[in-house]
Order: C-alpha cells, then structure tokens, then sequence
C-alpha cells in the first residue's frame, strides 16, 4: 500500500520524516538493516530516486550507516534516536497547540482535552 504522501511538501523529506518515525518507534530497531531502496520505492509509490535522496539525508543526519555491499542499516546510537524521538515529540506538540489555537483554543483548554 502506498504511503500518504501529499503534494504541497517535497516528497523526500516527507520520507525523511517517515523514516525517522518508523525509526523511533522501533518499527526498525538499532542495527537493523532496512529495506532497500528500490523496495522501499516500490513500498512507497515514488521514484527509486527520490527515495535514494531520502536516504542519503537519513545517512547524513546519522540515523541509518551504509556497509558497502550489505545495505544500509539503523544506527546503534540509542542517545540519537532518543534526541530524535524528543524533537519529534516537541514538534508535534507545538504544531498541535498552533492548530488549536487557530481553533480558539487556549493551551491549557487543548492540554484538558487530550
């Protein structure tokens, strides 16, 4: 099934974002290895290069290490994946308060809420 990927955003940092989810989550554990970039492609519905971008932005930021005829795999660095989990968990955070304030909900109205 395809990912929900709109179009108002690049679609390599809507991966990027996908897979430092999957990544924080534990869908793909420390040392794992992922899939490759054409399966991951084909399990998105996005060009094999777009996809490649993505990881190559995943690489850069330290989540996911190359081994040069084994694939790529997550990065071991559990205080990594914890700082990305927190960032992420801050982001969503905020970006659910800016939505309930354009509801006119004050923080602590949408705080009582959840």
């Amino acid at each position: 099934m395809p990912w929900n990927l709109d179009s108002d955003r690049p679609i390599f940092m809507q991966i990027v974002e996908r897979m430092e989810s999957d990544i924080v989550s534990g869908k793909y554990a420390p040392g794992e290895k992922i899939p490759s970039v054409r399966e991951l492609a084909v399990e998105a519905a996005v060009n094999p290069n777009t996809m490649q971008k993505a990881c190559a932005e995943l690489e850069r930021i330290g989540l996911v290490y190359s081994q040069r005829t084994n694939g790529r795999f997550v990065t071991e660095d559990r205080k990594l994946i914890d700082r990305t989990r927190k960032e992420l968990a801050k982001s969503t955070a905020k970006e659910f308060l800016k939505k309930m304030k354009e509801l006119g909900i004050d923080r602590d109205e949408a705080i009582e809420l959840l």
